[in-house]
């Protein structure tokens, strides 16, 4: 069984805050076996993670957490980067033509870019995963909805911390029943459903400093481009 952490934010994601090292030093120092940086609508911090896992003794996942039309998409397995604001089957179809898996992000909180309100009940049962536990919200009211949809269809459950600094990474994780310490056999597990999810809720304090950290560096940024 391995402890794999699935949605984490770099500094390369416009409301992240550190670098790559410290989301894998942190990743070895809560005994995770896996960790994927999934950056929204940028690749190349998760591609360098993976590159780097090893050298933490963690199994390094390349993704990405795509904007699509309807909402967040994460895609697990991919080494280039799917353009933002495609159609959501159109998303999914970028994912799979790279040999990746489509998983699918707080799905029913739309305040925080959740597909469910936008796309049918089939589209959503066609992605390969639901994650079904997010650190990031403040009831769990959201987190059981997506388990309900993933347990009435028969779909893999993940979870992720959806940490936007270092301290945050492990707090929710899936654990992945394989012995085949890769990206494809862990990726080849979750998408067989030989997952479980294991989670601890992001304290409220720590989900504001997040989100103000976040908006201040975005600010930041759009001041630097105008400059």
């Amino acid at each position: 069984m391995l402890s794999v952490e699935l949605h984490t934010h770099s500094s390369l994601s416009h409301d992240g805050r550190d670098p790559v090292d410290h989301l894998l030093e942190q990743a070895r120092s809560v005994g995770l076996d896996a960790l994927a940086v999934t950056d929204h609508d940028e690749i190349e911090a998760s591609l360098d993670a993976a590159e780097k896992a090893a050298d933490y003794g963690l199994i390094g996942i390349p993704g990405m957490e795509i904007t699509s039309a309807a909402g967040h998409v994460l895609a697990f397995g991919i080494r280039e980067a799917v353009p933002a604001g495609l159609p959501f089957e159109a998303t999914l179809d970028h994912i799979h033509d790279q040999g990746g898996i489509a998983v699918i992000p707080h799905p029913f909180q739309s305040s925080r870019h959740g597909v469910a309100p936008h796309v049918s009940t089939e589209a959503l049962a066609s992605a390969d995963a639901i994650e079904v536990y997010n650190s990031r919200l403040l009831t769990g009211r959201a987190n059981r909805k997506a388990e309900r949809f993933a347990e009435t269809h028969a779909l893999p459950m993940t979870a992720g911390s959806d940490a936007h600094i270092a301290e945050m990474v492990g707090q929710a994780i899936t654990e992945v029943d394989t012995d085949d310490r890769s990206t494809a056999g862990v990726l080849g597990a979750i998408a067989d459903g030989r997952t479980s999810v294991v989670g601890r809720r992001t304290p409220w304090h720590i989900s504001f400093r997040q989100a103000a950290g976040g908006a201040k560096r975005r600010m930041i940024r759009a001041l630097g481009e105008l400059l």
